[in-house]
């Protein structure tokens, strides 16, 4: 069943995830969501596990994480920013772009930068500075973490998928499986990016 990736770095995780199960997803999405959802969904598309609850899981996970950094923000403000955001890559510069941005666009922030490449924990400790009523900022991280979860969820399950269609056929179906993941991966990122960049400089 793993054989697809005897060759890549996310190996252990994949077996520890299938080993432990629903329960240790959530913990493991809050702190890793992308790699973590991807590799359930691929494990769903085996049988290992049900491709509604992971979803279910990926959206919890997600919006768990984006609540701690908003309290964060809320209980320690900057000062968390200049002791702990550097090294998770984000600066008081950064932060108070997306307080400026923020104040433009209101909870649509949350909502545009789920899908962004670092701007997400900037702009959440950002909503928690600003005292960003929690309710709201809450509804807000549940409406983009459905639409990301999705697409991770359904970027997984493909990916399973087209493995055990090929697999039969192809000796190093894994091989072409991978290489098919990193394209689509970096092509993932530089659309993040973009779409950062974009946002940063409206």
């Amino acid at each position: 069943m793993y054989d697809i990736l005897k060759s890549m770095e996310e190996q252990e995780l994949l077996q520890f995830i299938a080993d432990y199960g629903y329960w240790i997803m959530v913990p493991l999405m809050a702190i890793e969501g992308p790699v973590v959802t991807i590799l359930a969904a691929f494990l769903a598309s085996l049988g290992t596990f049900n491709i509604v609850v992971v979803f279910a899981l990926s959206v919890m996970g997600d919006i768990l994480g984006d609540i701690l950094w908003y309290w964060a923000g809320r209980l320690w403000g900057m000062g968390f920013v200049h002791h702990v955001g550097k090294y998770v890559g984000i600066t008081e510069s950064l932060v108070k772009k997306m307080e400026k941005f923020f104040g433009r666009h209101g909870g649509k922030t949350i909502f545009a930068v789920k899908s962004t490449t670092g701007l997400c924990w900037a702009t959440f400790i950002a909503a928690g500075i600003v005292k960003m009523p929690f309710g709201r900022f809450v509804w807000y991280s549940f409406l983009g973490g459905i639409f990301w979860s999705a697409f991770l969820v359904s970027m997984g399950y493909f990916f399973g998928e087209f493995y055990q269609e090929i697999a039969q056929k192809i000796k190093y179906a894994g091989w072409i499986i991978l290489a098919i993941a990193i394209v689509v991966f970096i092509g993932i990122n530089m659309y993040k990016k973009k779409k950062a960049d974009k946002i940063i400089n409206e």
